[in-house]
């Protein structure tokens, strides 16, 4: 198996360069934000915390190829770092905490791409959570201050905390009445929203999750976190990985139940 340790302490430093550069900003009443052709907004920090990651990995790592949600795909080859500078860009703008970093690095294999490096960091809530390949998932401040995370063992819905984005999407899609269902079923549901709810999956605080509709930069490093802390990420049609322009996370106990409901009148 592949030693992905110097890719991971890697992430960590770009995390690192990225909060300082995103937390300078937050709040920030001069803050410059556009719109975007897809009507999503983007801000200065989101473009700056991209070209300072992408500047590192030029240096660190020349002959990997990058993918970034603000400047594209820059490179070829068996390996491609994906980066989402700010996940929860409206969030960021409005000044709530709930937003993040993500880093992730993928290799090429059978079926395509897949995450073998992820770190997700939310400076502004004071957390960081990351995984390897065949390493693990775990949460802290740091590689050296760290703790392992697993996933919770709940298996019967009815006891589940289930995590969602908004509604609109599930509305879009036609899919509103399954995801009402699975409401319905559930103990618990909040919308948390953007990464937060991949997070909680990975270390048991929350059993389910999905969203309708995103991209592989939304998904790359939450994807191996919850993977590595041994739960399940697939796309709503089931197939594994960050790849279905959606996404189901669980603990693997209810994975096949949350895809039913999210698919049974679809």
């Amino acid at each position: 198996m592949a030693d992905y340790h110097d890719d991971l302490r890697l992430a960590h430093v770009l995390a690192d360069a990225a909060d300082a550069a995103t937390m300078d900003r937050f709040k920030a009443l001069d803050l410059k934000v556009e719109t975007k052709p897809d009507m999503t907004p983007v801000s200065e920090a989101d473009r700056a915390a991209e070209e300072l990651i992408r500047g590192h990995l030029q240096r660190a790592r020349p002959r990997d190829a990058i993918l970034g949600e603000e400047y594209g795909v820059e490179g070829t080859g068996p390996r491609r770092w994906v980066i989402d500078p700010i996940d929860g860009t409206k969030n960021y703008v409005r000044g709530v905490p709930v937003w993040a970093t993500l880093i992730s690095l993928m290799e090429a294999g059978e079926g395509g791409f897949q995450p073998v490096v992820g770190v997700v960091s939310a400076p502004a809530l004071g957390r960081r959570w990351w995984a390897a390949k065949g390493l693990g998932a775990y949460t802290g401040r740091s590689l050296s201050s760290a703790t392992r995370i697993h996933v919770s063992k709940v298996a019967d819905l009815s006891d589940a905390s289930f995590a969602y984005s908004s509604l609109s999407g599930w509305e879009e899609q036609g899919r509103l009445d399954g995801f009402l269902d699975l409401t319905r079923a559930c103990w618990r549901t909040r919308g948390y929203g953007d990464f937060w709810p991949y997070m909680m999956v990975a270390e048991g605080s929350v059993d389910i999750c999905a969203e309708p509709e995103l991209s592989l930069w939304d998904m790359a490093a939450t994807a191996i976190v919850v993977q590595e802390a041994g739960g399940t990420f697939t796309g709503l049609d089931g197939a594994p990985g960050p790849h279905s322009g959606n996404a189901a996370a669980s603990n693997g106990l209810l994975h096949d139940e949350l895809l039913g409901y999210l698919n049974q009148r679809y």
